[in-house]
């Protein structure tokens, strides 16, 4: 299994936005109370060097930090706390297993961020790298090619479909406005009348509707 593999876990469920996910940090996450703290994004950076090194900002030498690392998500919604299912507690807690093995294998190259994701070493995960991931993940998979947000859209039709209240996917999703969650009415409603017409043609043959019961099932 990859590296980082709860990553994904957390984004498909729960539709966090990409720096949300990147910028969790254990202090967020109560495992035991099965709790999720967002309210910080993950740090920015620029490059510090006064010659283009070619690499990107986050991996820069001498890259700055642009953001700090406590910074509030953009919005009152944004900083929410989300209940996690027992299975992605279950996947977290192996995850942080396995980060306390890198970290010993690491010895004193490893730099303590608390964060959630991290790479080898403990430093926070790039965007750019997360992207790549996210492709590769969909290509190993025999998946169509589709955006890193495609996760959270995903997240959002799911939790419409299962008739979670307007109010409650509000929430989960950290959307500040009733008007997001209508954009998602036209693809949750063609997912019902589609399964509505999968079950119409398995429990009835064709031209059985609105027929008389015969008197044999009297």
């Amino acid at each position: 299994m990859p590296r980082n593999s709860a990553r994904w876990a957390v984004a498909l469920p729960l539709g966090l936005r990409q720096g949300e996910a990147l910028g969790l940090k254990w202090a967020d996450v109560d495992l035991d109370k099965g709790k999720l703290r967002r309210n910080r994004q993950r740090p920015k950076y620029e490059h510090g060097c006064r010659e283009n090194c070619g690499r990107k900002p986050g991996f820069c030498p001498e890259r700055k930090q642009v953001r700090a690392e406590t910074a509030d998500t953009k919005s009152r919604a944004g900083r929410r706390t989300i209940g996690l299912p027992a299975q992605l507690v279950a996947l977290l807690r192996k995850h942080r297993e396995e980060q306390q093995s890198e970290r010993a294998k690491a010895r004193q190259l490893w730099e303590e961020g608390d964060w959630v994701f991290t790479t080898a070493v403990g430093r926070p995960v790039s965007p750019y790298s997360d992207y790549h991931e996210w492709k590769d993940l969909l290509a190993s998979a025999g998946l169509r090619d589709g955006r890193l947000h495609d996760a959270r859209h995903t997240a959002a039709t799911v939790l419409l479909i299962l008739g979670a209240p307007e109010r409650t996917v509000m929430a989960i999703m950290g959307w500040s406005s009733s008007g997001m969650a209508r954009r998602y009415q036209h693809v949750t409603d063609g997912i019902r009348n589609t399964v509505a017409r999968q079950v119409d043609g398995l429990l009835w043959e064709p031209g059985e509707e609105g027929e008389e019961p015969s008197e044999e099932a009297n």
